[in-house]
């Protein structure tokens, strides 16, 4: 990431990317002589970023970042996942989430603030598996009878722009989601992250939602979503 957006430098890019890098990013061509292509560019505009947490699952590291300077990804200022696949020392494929920074939030919170400490490490498959249901259970199965098994005593400090914290706004704002599967579920410790695919007032989206585990019961949530454009720079697809 400091190749690519901070030193702008060709050099680490070409050692530290695969030749062969699959991108998922819908405005970027796949492989990597296009990332090299965006150096000039990135430099002029002065990007930057500045990582507020990252997770490791296996082969794959997740990023949240804020990114500076970033209006050839659609803001002055984004917030942004960043799932990376590492193969043979080199990065070998990226998937993303890029939103506006917004200014004011629902809940008072920021679209970044919060825990940053991994913790709990021997607790990360059972984090996963809970995780994995909540939004199996909930977000794809709309089982409003299930809430009390993934959120307890109204804990949930939520970090979407467009809603409040709790349960009881959550609840409100899934009334215009369809979420149709996930793809990924990554974890370390105390967090773990899902790619999904989604609808949103019947649009299609790709979701990427951060949670954060605390004694068996989801407490906090950050999230990034984006359209899913029906022209992309590459046939990969965004998942």
């Amino acid at each position: 990431m400091n190749a690519l957006f901070a030193e702008y430098s060709a050099e680490g890019v070409s050692a530290l990317f695969s030749e062969g890098y699959v991108q998922h990013n819908p405005n970027v061509r796949t492989g990597r002589e296009p990332i090299l292509g965006l150096l000039p560019a990135l430099r002029e505009a002065g990007f930057g970023y500045t990582l507020h947490r990252a997770i490791e699952d296996g082969d794959l590291v997740v990023t949240h970042t804020t990114c500076h300077n970033a209006d050839f990804f659609g803001a002055k200022e984004v917030v942004a996942f960043d799932v990376w696949r590492v193969e043979d020392g080199k990065v070998a494929e990226h998937w993303d989430s890029i939103q506006p920074l917004a200014a004011d939030t629902a809940s008072g919170r920021s679209q970044t603030d919060g825990v940053t400490e991994v913790v709990d490490l021997d607790r990360t498959e059972q984090n996963k598996e809970l995780v994995r249901g909540f939004v199996r259970d909930i977000l794809i199965g709309a089982d409003r009878t299930a809430w009390d098994g993934y959120i307890r005593d109204g804990r949930y400090a939520q970090h979407n722009p467009m809603v409040e914290d709790g349960p009881d706004a959550l609840r409100a704002a899934l009334e215009s989601l369809r979420m149709k599967e996930v793809r990924r579920v990554i974890g370390e410790g105390n967090f773990v992250l899902t790619q999904s695919r989604a609808e949103w007032d019947e649009r299609p989206f790709v979701f990427y939602d951060l949670f954060r585990v605390e004694d068996g019961a989801i407490v906090e949530h950050w999230d990034v979503l984006q359209e899913i454009p029906e022209e992309m720079a590459h046939p990969n697809g965004m998942l």
